[in-house]
């Protein structure tokens, strides 16, 4: 599958770019795209933790994915 990611902070140094497109076979759930990113982007076993937006909504891990979606990488965030 061919999606285009958007990705913020640390996930778009360590993918080079804020939008990033991304194919992947067999790609089909957000777990599915954590796997892949880990397997393209080493880097990101580096951070805690990345959380998956689907259409401007965390996703679940067993959620599908459709090429059509808009989907976003987002890392650990802090505030004061």
């Amino acid at each position: 599958m061919h999606i285009k990611l958007k990705a913020f902070g640390i996930a778009r140094d360590i993918m080079g770019g804020g939008e990033v497109d991304f194919s992947w076979e067999g790609l089909t759930s957000v777990e599915g795209l954590q796997e892949a990113l880990l397997a393209q982007y080493p880097r990101f076993q580096t951070v805690k933790s990345i959380k998956i937006a689907i259409n401007e909504a965390y996703a679940l891990p067993g959620q599908a994915i459709e090429p059509q979606d808009e989907v976003a990488i987002i890392p650990p965030v802090s505030g004061g």
